[in-house]
């Protein structure tokens, strides 16, 4: 059920994206500067943040050489200076990788996270990294519902 979420969300957020060009990919809504490729390219972070450097203890390429003290958006601007293919690329190999993960944890959704996150205390197992991940989609496809229907009008899930 938790993976169903999971999915449910991952396809409602390229439901979200999809016939878009870069442009209207990347326009913001003033006051606030997020756009939907940003949206994409921080999801893809999330994904291997928390299934990869938080259950399996793996830090990936791009963001092992982020300064994100300098830069806590970086994943969110930096997209504006990628292709969208090359975004929707990372994010689809993320998506792969947690995946992996799921399919892999020995002990299933009871399997204990290798790395403590940042801001969240106690010990976590793939089972709070999940329901974690719905949260981090529903929230972000409520952004994405915002942003496309201020780009063409489009409305729905």
């Amino acid at each position: 059920m938790l993976r169903g979420f999971l999915e449910f969300h991952r396809q409602t957020l390229m439901w979200k994206i999809s016939g878009l060009d870069r442009d209207a990919l990347l326009r913001t809504h003033p006051p606030s500067t997020m756009t939907l490729l940003g949206m994409v390219k921080h999801l893809a972070y999330v994904e291997d943040y928390w299934f990869g450097e938080v259950l399996r203890g793996v830090s990936l390429q791009p963001w092992a050489d982020v300064d994100w003290s300098g830069d806590p958006d970086w994943d969110w601007r930096s997209a504006a200076d990628e292709s969208v293919e090359d975004v929707l690329a990372l994010w689809q190999d993320a998506i792969a990788r947690s995946d992996d993960a799921l399919t892999s944890a020995g002990e299933g959704l009871d399997t204990r996270a290798v790395r403590p996150p940042r801001r969240v205390e106690g010990d976590l197992n793939l089972r709070w990294i999940v329901v974690h991940m719905v949260e981090e989609y529903s929230r972000h496809n409520g952004h994405a519902d915002l942003l496309r229907e201020a780009i063409d009008g489009q409305v729905g899930e």
